[in-house]
């Protein structure tokens, strides 16, 4: 049972990646958006920068892993497996 609800948390295909950095994208410019308000001036400029880059670096990322996860797979796939010699 915990498996099935583990699954609901894995990342499996490049649809599911754009639509959570799209939710991470959101996020960022709201909390950048309430710096620009609390800091007034160039640093809340920078705070909201910073916000808004750790969305690309985290996009960058997760689009990685699935790159990595799928050239794993097809090298899995195509690796024809030895027998043992006895």
């Amino acid at each position: 049972m915990l498996h099935k609800i583990g699954r609901l948390f894995i990342i499996k295909n490049r649809f599911e990646a754009f639509v959570i950095i799209y939710a991470l994208a959101l996020g960022a410019t709201a909390r950048g958006s309430a710096y620009l308000t609390e800091y007034p001036g160039f640093g809340g400029k920078l705070l909201f920068l910073a916000a808004t880059g750790a969305v690309f670096m985290a996009g960058a990322a997760i689009l990685d892993s699935l790159k990595a996860k799928k050239e794993i797979e097809e090298l899995k796939a195509s690796t024809v497996p030895v027998e043992p010699v006895a």
